[in-house]
């Protein structure tokens, strides 16, 4: 069974045995590994599962980097706190021309608000957009207007990264290959290789023919080992890409 916590320790061991270096999205900006993988977590939802995720790799001595959103479903400060304790990089995971309504003036006050708040409570970084793939408003058309630079910030993984280089591999409507119901999590990328499962994966890794360079993005409260969240939330997800993947088509057109 895929997306369960079990199958999610398995893919941090096929990691590990094929020798990639652990970095914060921070720490590969700044000084990148020949081997290198980033464990990138959007808190999307259910930070629980995110806290989880990240005892798991304490427990193993790797980090990754966990994104959190200014909403009450993500925005939870003790389990903030536990995961920056841990050793892991905390980065705001911003939406603020979805908030805001488009508003540009509004989004930036937004912003800036947010990582301030954020900032109270572990140092940030690094941010990164969130989908909102129901909303008509793409975050990221904040930055052609104004410089997250500007804010103390580093990098942001859809603009500092060339994806020709890292492969780039997410889990983005609970299956590894949904790019074709993925509305806004997408990058220009040279590579073709596509995976259908976590198991396919941790085959590849075994194998030793995986690239060098690697970000994977996840959504922690799609990972799950009690059957009935795990059932409810693969109904849910399915149910939410036809949705869209109409819009996908929609904006395509």
């Amino acid at each position: 069974m895929d997306f369960t916590v079990q199958k999610y320790r398995e893919l941090l061991r096929a990691l590990i045995n094929s020798n990639y270096q652990f970095q914060t999205f921070k720490e590969f900006i700044l000084k990148p590994e020949k081997k290198s993988v980033v464990l990138r977590h959007d808190v999307d939802l259910l930070p629980k599962n995110s806290l989880v995720f990240a005892q798991i790799q304490a427990s193993k001595g790797i980090k990754g980097t966990y994104y959190f959103r200014a909403v009450p479903q993500s925005w939870d400060k003790k389990i903030i706190k536990e995961i920056a304790d841990l050793g892991h990089e905390i980065g705001y995971h911003y939406e603020c021309l979805t908030t805001t309504n488009g508003n540009l003036e509004f989004g930036i006050h937004d912003f800036e608000s947010n990582l301030s708040a954020l900032r109270t409570l572990a140092p940030v970084s690094t941010i990164c957009m969130h989908g909102s793939p129901l909303s008509k408003h793409d975050s990221k058309e904040l930055w052609k207007t104004y410089r997250y630079q500007d804010y103390n910030i580093i990098a942001e993984p859809y603009f500092d990264v060339d994806y020709n280089q890292v492969f780039y591999i997410t889990d983005t409507g609970r299956k590894w290959d949904g790019h074709k119901t993925s509305v806004r999590d997408r990058v220009n990328t040279g590579f073709t290789r596509k995976f259908h499962s976590t198991s396919e994966i941790i085959n590849v890794l075994n194998a030793d023919v995986f690239p060098d360079q690697v970000m994977f993005t996840f959504h922690p409260q799609r990972w799950n080992d009690n059957i009935i969240k795990w059932s409810k939330e693969l109904v849910l997800q399915n149910v939410k890409n036809v949705v869209k993947r109409h819009l996908f088509v929609k904006k395509n057109l």
